[in-house]
C-alpha cells in the first residue's frame, strides 16, 4: 500500500492535506415535490436548518425530456421529485435563494443541458455573474442505460451533448462540476463494492476519452469532473473503497491520459447513503444504518454527502425526517471528532488490506471492459447489466437464506403497530402545474419559441457546440419538451432492446 501523506498522489489518504479540519464537506439533502414552490419552501426550510448545499430531484417527465402537460407524462408529474418545463418553473423553484452563495446539485442526465442552461438564465435574471455559480449536475448519462433507465438519445449523441457543456463549462462557469460520473444507482441496482467502482470510473475514461477526442485539453476539463458514489452496509469495507477509488482514478488520470496538473487528477465526489438498504419495517432503524453509512464517507473523505431520511422506504421524507437526516451529518461533524484527523484509518493493516482487495478487484474489471472495446460496447452488448443481475441476485439469495441478516425484515421481526405519517401527491398541484405550464406558453412570441429551436435544429445536425443554441431556446421562452423533441428529430430515440 502506498503510505503518502493526504493531498499528496495518488491522493489514497483524501485529496486534500488537512481534509476537514479546515473546512467540513458540504452537507446537502435531496428534495423535490409536487410543485415548484413546494420544492423552494422545502429548501428554505433545508437552509435554516444548516444545510450548505441543495439538491434537486426532478421528475420523470423532466428527467426524460418531456413537458408536464404531454400526454406521456400523465400519471407521473411530481411523482418522484420536482417538475420543471419552463423558466418560469425554475424561477419558482429558485425564489429568494441566493444562487451565488449556496452551491446546487441536480439530479438530472439527459436533459442536463436544458436545466443547467435554465439554472444560469436564472441567476443572470438575479444579476448573478455566472462565473460565481458553484454546483453540479450529474450529467452522467452512461449510467443510464445500465442502472436508471431515464436515458433519451443513442450512447454517441449523448456522449456530444456531454462534451458541449465540459467544453461550455470550462469556458464559462469555472466553479462548476459539469459531471457526477454515478456508481450510486450501479450499487442501488445490486452490484457489489468493486462493481461500482470499477464500473464508474470506467465510465469515467470513456467520457475522459469522449472530451479528449473533440478536442478539450485533459489539464482544464478533468479539474471539473466529479464523481457520486454510494454508502453502502460495511462500514470499512465502504472507506477502503472510496479510498480505492482516488488511487485509481490518479493512476489513470496520469498514467492512462496524461494528466499533469494534480487538480486533473483528483476523484472529488459526492457520496449519497444506501437508499436499498432502507427498510419499510421498523423505520426508526434506518436512522442508525444512515449513520453508520454516513460515518463511512466522513472517515472516507467525502467531499459532499446526503443522509437518507428514516421513511424513504415508504414515501418522500417529512420535514421532521429529513431534519434527523440533516442532524446526523451535523453531529458527525461537530460532536464525533473524526473531521479533525484526515484519513483517520490511514496505517491500519484491515484497511490497507481492504483498500488493495478493492483497487485489484476493480483494475480486473477494468480490463474485462476494455477487452470488450470500452464501457458503451460493454453496455450495449448487455455485460455490465448482466453483472450486475447476477450481483443483485446473489445477494438476495443471501437474504432470503438468512446468510445475510438484514434487522426487522429476515431477524428481530416485530408485528407494525406504529404506522408513520406519509406524505401524499396532492393531485391540485399536479393540476396546477398544467395549467400554469399551458399559460406559459399561450403567453410568448411563438415566432422567437420557432425561430430559436430552428437554429438548435440546424445546429444539431452539425458540430457546433450546442450550448449557446440551448440557452437561446430558453432565454426564449422555449419548454424542455420542445428542446428535447427538437433534438430528437436529429438524434432519435435509443430503444435498450
Amino acid at each position: 500500500m502506498n503510505h503518502s501523506k493526504p493531498g499528496e498522489f495518488p491522493f489514497t489518504r483524501g485529496i486534500y492535506t488537512d481534509m476537514y479540519k479546515k473546512r467540513l464537506w458540504t452537507m446537502r439533502q435531496y428534495a423535490g415535490f409536487t410543485s415548484a414552490e413546494e420544492s423552494n419552501k422545502r429548501f428554505r426550510y433545508l437552509l435554516d436548518q444548516g444545510v450548505t448545499g441543495l439538491s434537486v430531484a426532478f421528475d420523470l417527465p423532466t428527467q426524460i425530456g418531456y413537458d408536464s402537460d404531454h400526454p406521456m407524462a400523465e400519471g407521473e408529474v411530481g411523482r418522484v421529485g420536482v417538475p420543471i418545463s419552463s423558466i418560469a418553473d425554475m424561477e419558482r423553484l429558485f425564489h429568494k435563494i441566493p444562487l451565488a452563495e449556496v452551491s446546487t446539485s441536480m439530479t438530472i442526465n439527459s436533459t442536463a443541458i436544458i436545466l443547467l442552461a435554465m439554472y444560469i438564465v436564472v441567476a443572470e435574471k438575479k444579476g448573478i455573474n455566472i462565473k460565481n455559480l458553484r454546483g453540479t449536475i450529474q450529467n452522467d448519462v452512461l449510467k443510464e442505460y445500465v442502472a436508471r433507465g431515464t436515458y433519451i438519445f443513442p450512447p454517441q449523441p449523448s456522449m456530444r451533448i456531454v462534451t458541449d457543456i465540459f467544453d461550455y463549462c470550462a469556458r464559462f462557469l469555472h466553479n462548476w462540476n459539469t459531471i457526477s460520473i454515478s456508481g450510486y444507482h450501479i450499487r442501488e441496482a445490486g452490484s457489489s463494492a468493486a462493481q461500482e467502482l470499477a464500473f464508474t470510473l470506467a465510465n469515467g475514461i470513456a467520457y475522459v476519452e469522449a472530451a479528449l477526442e473533440s478536442g478539450l485539453d485533459v489539464n482544464n476539463f478533468a479539474k471539473r469532473l466529479s464523481f457520486f458514489f454510494n454508502t453502502h452496509n460495511g462500514f470499512l469495507e465502504e472507506i477502503a473503497k472510496f479510498r480505492a477509488a482516488r488511487f485509481l482514478w490518479a493512476h489513470i488520470m496520469r498514467d492512462r491520459f496524461g494528466a499533469t496538473d494534480p487538480k486533473a487528477q483528483l476523484c472529488r465526489f459526492h457520496a449519497q447513503t444506501g437508499g436499498s438498504t432502507l427498510t419499510a419495517q421498523q423505520i426508526e432503524n434506518n436512522v442508525i444504518r444512515t449513520t453508520i453509512q454516513a460515518l463511512s464517507a466522513v472517515c472516507g473523505g467525502s467531499q459532499s454527502l446526503h443522509t437518507n431520511s428514516r421513511d424513504e422506504a415508504l414515501t418522500l421524507p417529512s420535514d421532521e425526517s429529513v431534519k434527523i437526516a440533516l442532524r446526523t451529518q451535523q453531529i458527525i461533524a461537530y460532536e464525533s471528532g473524526v473531521a479533525n484527523y484526515p484519513d483517520p484509518f490511514g496505517g491500519s493493516y484491515v484497511m490497507d488490506e481492504l483498500t488493495n482487495q478493492l483497487i485489484q478487484a476493480a483494475q480486473k474489471i477494468i480490463k474485462q471492459i476494455d477487452e470488450i472495446g470500452g464501457i458503451i460496447a460493454a453496455i450495449e452488448a448487455g455485460w455490465i447489466q448482466n453483472e450486475i443481475s447476477k450481483s443483485a441476485y446473489e445477494y438476495q439469495k443471501s437474504v432470503d437464506q438468512k446468510e445475510t441478516i438484514v434487522v426487522g425484515v429476515n431477524k428481530f421481526v416485530e408485528e407494525e403497530t406504529i404506522k408513520p405519517e406519509l406524505l401524499n401527491i396532492d393531485p391540485e398541484a399536479t393540476k396546477n402545474q398544467i395549467e400554469t405550464l399551458k399559460k406559459f406558453k399561450n403567453n410568448r412570441d411563438i415566432k422567437l419559441v420557432e425561430s430559436s429551436l430552428t437554429k438548435l435544429l440546424n445546429a444539431a445536425q452539425g458540430t457546433d457546440n450546442l450550448f449557446p443554441l440551448v440557452l437561446d431556446c430558453v432565454k426564449n421562452k422555449c419548454t424542455l419538451g420542445e428542446i428535447s423533441e427538437t433534438l430528437k428529430n436529429v438524434f432519435g430515440e435509443y430503444n435498450q432492446n
